[in-house]
């Protein structure tokens, strides 16, 4: 199964044309190599390293959590403009943030509808829309 894992992570790596540190093979391993798509903070990614065993900082996971965004291979997510999540599905699709636990969960696609954006201004163009809704337990 860790082979299955490696190869994941290496396939992800090579398809953005990032060269494969072990540092990358060993967070790219954390996130996708059981092949589900993760919401992850930089703290909970370290956290999780740690826990197998593996020796990274949390500087260096920040680091590489920057280069896999640049590379295309994950998505930013920020909440409460200062809290952010890294989410490895780069479709389009909404958030749900659960307030009481602070996790990031997707929200279905198919029941979100938004007819219409405000324009941009002008010398400007809608890079992306993050939809974030805020959920509090009954």
């Amino acid at each position: 199964m860790k082979d299955m894992q490696n190869h994941r992570g290496t396939d992800w790596l090579a398809g953005a044309g990032l060269r494969p540190t072990r540092q990358r093979l060993t967070l790219a391993d954390l996130l996708v190599g059981d092949g589900q798509n993760r919401h992850v903070t930089a703290e909970s990614l370290f956290d999780a390293a740690s826990a197998a065993g593996e020796k990274v900082s949390l500087a260096t996971v920040y680091n590489t959590l920057r280069a896999f965004c640049d590379a295309g291979l994950m998505r930013e997510i920020t909440v409460d403009g200062s809290k952010s999540y890294f989410d490895t599905n780069m479709t389009d699709h909404p958030h749900f943030y659960w307030e009481d636990t602070a996790k990031l969960t997707d929200a279905p696609l198919d029941q979100l509808e938004i007819r219409r954006l405000p324009q941009a201004p002008a010398g400007a163009e809608i890079a992306s829309v993050d939809v974030v809704i805020r959920l509090r337990r009954k």
